[in-house]
């Protein structure tokens, strides 16, 4: 896929574990490992806007585009 997600970098900046940005943002641990591991096919803008939030980051930080 194009898109690359940088969540694993971000979290490890801000010295926070996935489950406590799950637990932050109100979402399962599971879905935020689809999200991480590049495997969900889409994300809500309020999820997106949610982890931003939690993060003190903009979507750029977290979403790449990588040309094939």
């Amino acid at each position: 896929m194009s898109i690359v997600v940088n969540l694993d970098i971000v979290l490890s900046e801000r010295n926070l574990k996935s489950k406590e940005l799950a637990e932050i943002i109100g979402i399962t641990e599971a879905n935020l490992s689809i999200l991480k591991s590049g495997k969900a096919k889409a994300i809500r803008f309020s999820t997106l806007e949610a982890i931003c939030k939690a993060l003190d980051c903009q979507p750029a930080d977290i979403l790449e585009y990588q040309p094939e």
